[in-house]
């Protein structure tokens, strides 16, 4: 393994425990960290967008330099464990796809030798992966922000709905027209 590469004990201290779900996103990223070279984003050069919630996408964030915050960090919750990470510089994106077979815990396995068997078997028996074409998303943009005047608070402009000529945050909005935003 590459020595630039951090242990999942490492990966741990920032999701908060070792399971099984955060070893699908940490082998996941190796995957990832392989397919572009050992490049870590510094900024958004990156992309990840990861299909689920779970444990896993912890992993990418810390491992690939991927983050909501940063802008190069998307959800899209199908519930899927699958994962495309996208290079910005060759246009190029790489879909991880966990297979189904071998993922779940076997009968009479216990969490322990899961996590083991999911650290240690081979990427591509744990992995379908495939070069696939995505529209690239933007990259995160600096807005102004506007006072909604009802509570008071700063929102994204973007995120400003005008409302019987008031600016007005989507919670305010939302309560006060009984829309959806």
């Amino acid at each position: 393994m590459d020595n630039n590469i951090p242990s999942i004990e490492e990966v741990s201290k920032f999701h908060g425990h070792v399971c099984p779900g955060l070893a699908l996103g940490y082998r996941a990223s190796e995957v990832a960290l392989e397919w572009l070279k050992h490049h870590r984003a510094e900024d958004e050069e990156i992309i990840a967008i990861v299909e689920n919630r779970a444990c896993g996408i912890d992993a990418l964030q810390y491992m690939l330099g991927t983050t909501a915050g940063k802008g190069n960090f998307f959800i899209s919750d199908y519930g899927k464990h699958v994962y495309t990470i996208a290079n910005r510089a060759t246009g190029k994106a790489l879909r991880i796809a966990v297979k189904p077979k071998g993922r779940w815990a076997k009968e009479g396995e216990s969490r322990e030798e899961t996590l083991k068997r999911l650290l240690e078997m081979p990427a591509d028996e744990l992995f379908e992966t495939r070069e696939v074409e995505i529209e690239l998303p933007g990259k995160a943009e600096v807005l102004q922000s506007v006072v909604c005047e009802d509570c008071g608070e700063a929102a994204m402009e973007t995120k400003i709905r005008h409302y019987h000529a008031r600016r007005l945050c989507i919670p305010c909005f939302e309560a006060e027209s009984g829309l959806e935003a």
